[in-house]
């Protein structure tokens, strides 16, 4: 099985630039954005993995860039754009306790399906980039969201609705969100750690306008396979390692504190402390609804 998903890996090794996935015509285009639009995103509290100098041997192993999901029983290797229940409902359920469907977090086949999902938060990706005071996200931009998720999900096995629900929860989908800085630099999309993919530069002060398509996916890339610094997604569900739905919100807690509170609860430890619920109801369908969660002031 391995040899297979090895070989597979290999020849999407060029996927970002050689052969992006088109993204249908729908994705481009900009939806009317309704009055008094202020939906909950942005991680204002950055992201706290720790550095490869503060890890153990096996740790620093992991932080390989590339990397992919391990567990057959979470990775997803085909891409299908109805993979849910449809568009879900924009509503904000407070989850607590471990992320396991025992203790009521929902069960992936509540969760909706990509393009509703994709179109549901097209809103806020052509609106965010003002939250930061730079230009929003054009047509174009937008599409290239669609491409680069669905390509790095092909190369990596990470859910594509659970990358999505992290650039939603990390930048609003904003290509030129500024990188934030909480004694770990986190740049792009996906606020990923110290990434290289960005459009808006803590380093040289240059904001790209347009964000190139490239640079895109390797905010994505970053965010997902992870860095030369930090993990992505796909480390962070090898480690959750339960082989559940469990291990999404929980990577989502090791994607944002680098570490899950003893007490096993993810609501527990440092940074911010709303972020596993958070992606939850993302994947539910929670787009502009009343944010459910109060722990972050």
């Amino acid at each position: 099985m391995r040899s297979s998903v090895v070989l597979a890996l290999s020849c999407l090794a060029t996927f970002a630039i050689a052969e992006p996935i088109p993204y249908p015509p729908q994705a481009t285009s900009k939806p009317k954005i309704p009055a008094n639009f202020h939906p909950t995103f942005g991680n204002k509290k950055g992201n706290f993995q720790p550095t490869s100098a503060k890890v153990s041997k096996r740790r620093i192993s992991e932080r390989d860039t590339g990397g992919w999901v391990e567990n057959g029983n979470v990775a997803v290797w085909n891409i299908n754009y109805e993979d849910g229940v449809g568009a879900g409902n924009d509503q904000y359920t407070m989850y607590w306790g471990d992320g396991s469907v025992d203790q009521g977090w929902p069960a992936r086949d509540q969760w909706v399906s990509f393009t509703e999902m994709f179109n549901a938060n097209k809103a806020i990706m052509f609106s965010s980039c003002s939250t930061w005071g730079v230009d929003n996200d054009s047509g174009p931009e937008v599409g290239a969201i669609w491409n680069a998720i669905e390509a790095v999900a092909a190369e990596t096995g990470v859910d594509h609705r659970f990358i999505l629900a992290t650039i939603i929860q990390e930048s609003g989908g904003c290509v030129r969100v500024p990188t934030t800085n909480y004694g770990v630099r986190n740049p792009g999309l996906m606020q990923d750690h110290n990434g290289s993919g960005t459009c808006n530069s803590d380093i040289t002060g240059e904001v790209d306008n347009p964000c190139p398509d490239s640079t895109i996916t390797q905010m994505v890339t970053d965010g997902t396979g992870g860095t030369p610094d930090g993990d992505g997604l796909a480390q962070c569900i090898n480690q959750s390692g339960w082989g559940t739905e469990a291990d999404f919100y929980r990577a989502a807690r090791l994607y944002n504190s680098g570490d899950i509170d003893g007490s096993g609860n993810l609501q527990d430890g440092i940074a911010t402390h709303c972020y596993s619920s958070d992606i939850a109801n993302r994947l539910t369908g929670w787009v502009s609804a009343e944010h459910g969660c109060y722990l972050d002031g």
